[in-house]
């Protein structure tokens, strides 16, 4: 019998919809028609030019659902749109936050790294070069002011690239970005499909191949169909996301809990707590045995824990750094789900308590 992933158990409550989040019923179907008319699109018969056709009409879709008027081009996910953008560039210099994430940082191992203030905010721009800022943090959730930063970047003679991987589908774009990356499966799109907009494709270095000649290798057109239904469905449920957070900041700081960045405009579906004198690694070992998934925001690109990056950028010391879980919201997260959560954190912190009394 082959091997299968076997089902997380209804009782679970998932906490982790920054990492990924369950694909829509709409994209799944959208999916699945694409597999029932699965044909190469680059091949000049007639299968192939109706695969190319629905796949331009996944590109026009997933644009006007973004409000983008450049050009897309389809990618693997977000990383790859990263890799493209900043290794093609064909800008002199680059420079990005210390508050990146890795799929950012890696690519750029030589880039000048900009300051950010204790609450994970870019607080400067250099003049000429290309930025690449973070819409949203993925750990903290920390909106950054792009409109601000956009303009400084534009009258210094720069570009700005956008990864916009938290934000895409659930916040409007960034509009003055030059370039921004984005996945399907953050927003409820299946893994293995994003897309890089870019307001210009002179910005790059073509490689030839698919995708206008900046991206080889056969297009997903059954993924690039469930992206642009994802992207389709209405983001009425950012409204309960909000209230769900303001309900859990208000609850584990009375609980004596620290919220990260809590004086900065943070996404409704991101935040990270500390839970003084608990690591993370025992935090996260409680909250699964009692059937909920959190992360702590650096285990994302290794599966592992370690001191976060973005966190010491802020001004943490490795000891607070390592006390941070992160907990993300997704559409179907529900109240019911947030007090289970703080029950169980309640409970990890009270135990912490009786064991410095005793």
């Amino acid at each position: 019998m082959p091997n299968s992933i076997p089902k997380v158990p209804n009782h679970r409550i998932y906490l982790d919809h920054a990492a990924t989040t369950p694909v829509t019923s709409a994209a799944r179907a959208a999916v699945a028609s694409g597999l029932a008319g699965w044909a190469n699109p680059s091949s000049p018969h007639a299968d192939g030019r109706a695969a190319r056709a629905a796949l331009d009409d996944a590109r026009r879709r997933i644009m006007a659902a973004l409000g983008w008027d450049g050009h897309l081009v389809f990618t693997s996910g977000a990383s790859e749109a990263i890799g493209i953008a900043l290794t093609r560039t064909k800008a002199a210099r680059i420079v990005t936050s210390p508050v990146e994430h890795d799929a950012v940082l890696r690519v750029t191992p030589d880039a000048e790294r900009l300051v950010v203030d204790s609450s994970g905010r870019v607080t400067g721009t250099v003049a000429g070069t290309l930025h690449a800022i973070q819409h949203v943090n993925n750990e903290t959730g920390v909106i950054q002011p792009i409109a601000d930063i956009a303009g400084h970047v534009h009258e210094e003679g720069g570009v700005l690239f956008c990864d916009c991987a938290q934000s895409a589908g659930k916040l409007d774009l960034p509009r003055d970005a030059d370039m921004i990356a984005i996945s399907a499966h953050k927003f409820g799109g299946p893994p293995g499909v994003g897309a890089l907009l870019l307001r210009d494709l002179s910005l790059l270095r073509p490689s030839g191949g698919q995708e206008q000649g900046y991206r080889g290798g056969t297009e997903n057109v059954p993924g690039a169909l469930g992206m642009a239904a994802a992207l389709e469905e209405d983001r009425a449920w950012m409204t309960r996301a909000a209230v769900l957070r303001r309900m859990l900041d208000d609850a584990v700081r009375a609980a004596g809990g620290t919220i990260v960045a809590d004086a900065s405009e943070r996404i409704p579906t991101i935040a990270s707590y500390r839970m003084p004198g608990v690591s993370a690694r025992v935090q996260l070992i409680r909250f699964d045995g009692a059937g909920i998934s959190v992360s702590a925001g650096a285990a994302c690109s290794s599966g592992t824990l370690k001191t976060s990056p973005v966190l010491r950028a802020m001004g943490w010391d490795e000891g607070q750094a390592d006390e941070v879980i992160r907990v993300s919201f997704g559409r179907d997260t529900t109240e019911v789900d947030t007090e289970r959560f703080l029950s169980v954190w309640r409970q990890i912190a009270d135990a912490q308590v009786g064991r410095g009394a005793a």
